[in-house]
């Protein structure tokens, strides 16, 4: 589903001293794998993310998503691609507090200019089927600031599911929960795996790595070891 080659990123800024984030990554991710990127921070696993994401672009070196060469697209085609294929689920949540779960749920959906077109009751059945499968089908109409840290992550799992993506990137996804709440969001991201789409958790948290089939650990932006295992 993924190469990567030789992907080169610097950060640079007047007066301060240029950080290598990405130093010649290289690697290939299967469709249907369970894969964490571990390391700490600064280690250049947020860059990687975002070039994963099609969220930034590298320096140099290439990456092919899908047999596409995604060097070769301009802003509204990655935008396209990114809305398409490739489902977010981040550590902050990033929910509209004032807007209730539902409505959270259907925004990809209001974005997705490119994909299907879907009437605005087709896109709230989608966005409850996808509530749902989180457990939080009676808490549509609950504002996002009214629920908890575990269900809020739900609703983020949600959303990043509404438009059925093929890659899901989730940042850090139990930093902000308990010990409970994380083994039950755990799980249902290995069951969402289960399913075919493929997950690649970015982390910290050697936890949360150890759910996953196959650990990348960075280390001051280089891969440092890719370790598959028989069983999570």
């Amino acid at each position: 589903m993924i190469r990567i080659e030789g992907m080169n990123k610097t950060y640079r800024k007047a007066g301060q001293p240029e950080v290598r984030a990405l130093q010649a990554v290289s690697l290939d991710i299967a469709q249907g794998e369970c894969i964490a990127i571990l390391g700490p921070s600064g280690s250049g696993k947020s860059t990687l993310m975002n070039m994963l994401g099609l969220l930034d672009r590298p320096d140099s070196g290439s990456y092919c998503l899908q047999d596409r060469d995604v060097s070769t697209l301009g802003d509204d085609e990655l935008a396209a691609l990114r809305n398409r294929t490739i489902g977010f689920v981040f550590q902050a949540f990033h929910l509209l507090p004032r807007t209730t779960a539902l409505e959270n749920v259907q925004l990809p959906l209001l974005y997705n200019r490119h994909g299907e077109t879907l009437t605005l009751a087709a896109a709230k059945e989608r966005s409850r089927q996808a509530l749902a499968a989180v457990g939080l089908e009676d808490r549509c109409r609950h504002q996002a600031h009214e629920l908890s840290g575990g269900q809020q992550q739900r609703v983020a799992i949600a959303r990043a599911l509404v438009n059925q993506p093929e890659l899901i990137l989730a940042d850090e996804p139990t930093g902000n929960l308990d010990s409970q709440t994380q083994r039950d969001i755990l799980q249902l991201f290995l069951e969402i795996n289960r399913s075919g789409t493929t997950l690649v958790f970015i982390t910290h948290n050697r936890d949360v790595a150890d759910c996953a089939r196959r650990i990348i650990t960075l280390k001051d932006g280089c891969i440092l070891s890719d370790d598959t295992r028989s069983s999570p």
